[in-house]
Formats: C-alpha cells, sequence, structure tokens
C-alpha cells in the first residue's frame, strides 16, 4: 500500500513529525484494527510500514523476529498471506476456479466419508434403540406394528462392534481426544469420522449398554446416542419421540415428532411422525386436530403410494366419528376399503382392523344407527368369506 499520493491522511516514513502513537492512532482511526489485540495491531502496523519501504531497519529487524518467535504473530502473518491470495483468486477468475476445484475435491471427499461414518454409526445405534424400545412396550405384537422387522439384538451388536474396531484400526477415526489405535497415523483433525467419540461407541457395545435392565433405558440412551452423532437421522428421532410418548411425556412426543414432520426430508418419515401426531392429539380428546393429521396421509398420497400406511384412514374415520362427522368417517372407511383392493389387498385385512379395535367397537357403539350405516357402506367386509357359509357377527364390528 502507498500512502504518498495522500500527505494528509498517511504516515511518511522520512517525516519526523510522525509518531508511532500517530500511526496507532491512524491505524485505529481506519478501523483497521478492529478486534485485533495489542500485538496484532503493532503488527499488522509494521508489516503494512515494512511492505512499503517505511518501516526503519531497527524496527523491520523487530517485526522478522517477532515473526520467528511469535506464534501468535505467525497465525496472524498466515491470515494475513491468506487473506491476500483470496484477494489474488478473486481478482483471477481462471485461479478462482482452479482454487475451488483443488480444495473442493479434497474437502468434499473428507466431508463425505465423515457423514458416512457418522450415518453408519448412528443407524447402528437407531437399529439397536428400536429393537429394545420395542420390546419393551410391545414385546407380543410389536413385529405386526412396524415397517421393517427389528434387527437381531446380538448380532447387530457384534456387527456394530466390528464397525468400530475397523474405522479406529484403519486411523479413519479417533478412539478419543484426537488419538487413533495402536499402529495407525495419528492425523488430529484430518482423521475422517472426527466429532464422534469412538471410543465411548466401543464401550457402549462393549458392555456398558448391558449394565442398564431396563429396556426402555437402553432404547432411550441408545437412540439419544444416535441423534448425538448424526441430528439428521428421521428414524432414530421417530423412536425416540415414540418412546417420549409411551412413558407418558406427551409435549416432549409432540414437539419432537413435530421436528420430524416440519423438517424431514423423506416422505415415509413425514408419514409415520404424522400418524403418531395424530395419535397423540386424539389421546387427547382434540379429535380436529388429530383428524388433520390423518388426513394429511391421504393429501399426499402415502395411502395410496403404500398400503402400509393405510390404518391412517382407519384412524381419520375414528376421529370423524369421534367429532359427529359420520358422513366424513364413513368416506374415509370407503376410502381405505377401495385403495386397499385396488393395491391388490384383500377385505379381510381392513376387516381386521375394525374387528380387533376395542376401542373402535366402544365409539361405533355410542353412535346410535351407525353400525347399520357401516355395513351398508362396506357391504364387502360383510360378506362371507371363502369356505364359510357365515357372514362375520356385526356384533364384532360394533
Amino acid at each position: 500500500m502507498n500512502f504518498h499520493d495522500q500527505p494528509d491522511q498517511g504516515p511518511q516514513g522520512a517525516s519526523s513529525s510522525w509518531s508511532s502513537d500517530d500511526a496507532s492512532a491512524w491505524f485505529q482511526g481506519k478501523g483497521w484494527s478492529e478486534g485485533l489485540s495489542e500485538h496484532q495491531a503493532a503488527l499488522q502496523q509494521d508489516l503494512s510500514c515494512l511492505v512499503d519501504g517505511e518501516l526503519d531497519e531497527a524496527s523491520a529487524a523487530h517485526a522478522m523476529m517477532l515473526l520467528e518467535e511469535s506464534r501468535e504473530a505467525q497465525s496472524f502473518f498466515e491470515d494475513v498471506r491468506k487473506f491476500a491470495r483470496f484477494h489474488r483468486d478473486l481478482s483471477d477468475p481462471e485461479r478462482l476456479e482452479a482454487r475451488v476445484a483443488m480444495l473442493g475435491a479434497v474437502e468434499m471427499a473428507r466431508a463425505a466419508e465423515d457423514i458416512d461414518l457418522a450415518h453408519r454409526l448412528a443407524t447402528i445405534f437407531y437399529q439397536l434403540g428400536k429393537a429394545y424400545s420395542l420390546a419393551a412396550f410391545e414385546p407380543d405384537r410389536f413385529r405386526e406394528r412396524v415397517f421393517e422387522a427389528t434387527v437381531p439384538v446380538e448380532e447387530t451388536r457384534n456387527r456394530g462392534r466390528g464397525f468400530v474396531d475397523g474405522v479406529v484400526s484403519s486411523g479413519r477415526g479417533s478412539v478419543a481426544d484426537g488419538t487413533v489405535a495402536d499402529g495407525a497415523e495419528a492425523d488430529g483433525a484430518e482423521t475422517a469420522g472426527r466429532g464422534i467419540d469412538w471410543q465411548h461407541a466401543r464401550h457402549m457395545l462393549n458392555g456398558r449398554l448391558e449394565r442398564i435392565a431396563d429396556p426402555a433405558e437402553k432404547g432411550r440412551r441408545l437412540l439419544s446416542q444416535a441423534i448425538e452423532i448424526d441430528p439428521s437421522h428421521e428414524e432414530a428421532r421417530i423412536y425416540l419421540a415414540y418412546v417420549y410418548g409411551r412413558e407418558g411425556h406427551t409435549l416432549r412426543a409432540a414437539n419432537l415428532f413435530r421436528e420430524v414432520f416440519d423438517t424431514a426430508i423423506s416422505e415415509v418419515s413425514r408419514g409415520h411422525a404424522a400418524i403418531q401426531l395424530g395419535r397423540l392429539y386424539y389421546g387427547e380428546e382434540d379429535y380436529r386436530t388429530a383428524a388433520v393429521f390423518f388426513r394429511w396421509l391421504s393429501i399426499a398420497g402415502l395411502t395410496r403410494s403404500d398400503s402400509r400406511f393405510g390404518p391412517a384412514l382407519f384412524n381419520l374415520g375414528c376421529a370423524e366419528v369421534a367429532r359427529g362427522r359420520e358422513d366424513a368417517a364413513l368416506a374415509a372407511f370407503r376410502r381405505l376399503l377401495d385403495e386397499h383392493l385396488a393395491g391388490g389387498g384383500v377385505a379381510a385385512d381392513v376387516a381386521s382392523l375394525f374387528l380387533e379395535n376395542d376401542d373402535f367397537r366402544t365409539l361405533i357403539e355410542s353412535r346410535a344407527g351407525l353400525t347399520v350405516r357401516l355395513m351398508e357402506s362396506l357391504p364387502e367386509l360383510f360378506e362371507p368369506g371363502p369356505g364359510t357359509g357365515d357372514s362375520p357377527n356385526p356384533s364384532t364390528v360394533h
């Protein structure tokens, strides 16, 4: 930088009237020392004058010595160099493109590996957490209530231990505090999977978890660990909210389900969150809001694209009955049956929803004449099954 063209505003190296205090005041007046320490501001001033040839020999030698001996000065000088390179890159489009390409290839590859390792470890904790949670709350029937079967616990734990040991022994993940396994090259901040406490993960899978007797507590710990490792893990967030709900923490469950519903990338995850939110509102007797969430699955097309979401229409019908909207309820039940049959299903599957739900029978019995209307609207459910001569007993559908 050259101040000689501005004699009234900048320092003149040959001027005896320009003191170091004047220089400091000038730099501060320009705002160039804002946010800098006293040493950094002084070094910045000396470097600026050194570049312009405005620093005397003794001061120049002092600045060079400071750069050699002070880590703070070295770090600050390196920041200045980076800033200068940045400006040169911006002034030359070809340099900028080359810089982006070079940095992008390395950093993107490392970031992708970090994300992959984190997601894989989080998924292992999620799968174990899901298995323990469902076993705790639905020991006999949970396999019929989830989209994907739970994993075998012992096999998954062994697989998880092998994965963690493999990552650590290869030097891709730190054991703790930047250290790596014996024989692996320490890489500090360059280690893939950084930010994950792999030693803690190893302990969790090596027996620490077995000290917890309550399967629900195991599930909560594992699911929380999965989210800590990968905050975007939608399935883990859904099941942690499920655990909160089953333990009576309705508000915490609703907030977490709502976060998934509002932010999830997967429509399937949003669908699960919508069903659970509907169930929570139904349990609070807020049938209108419950119906909104159940109806969303139909509007989003999930009940048509995946028959496993079909029960949302059954839930919608129940919510409408509870609201006294019988026509809307029958329309939801009819749509449920039509979509199920159109997807290759059989009427018996839908009939089981009505026959096996005690709450529904209690609800429909409280509405005079609704059983007859249901039989008229959905006659397929009351036709004799193959090989039988009898229709289902209407009393079991109430």
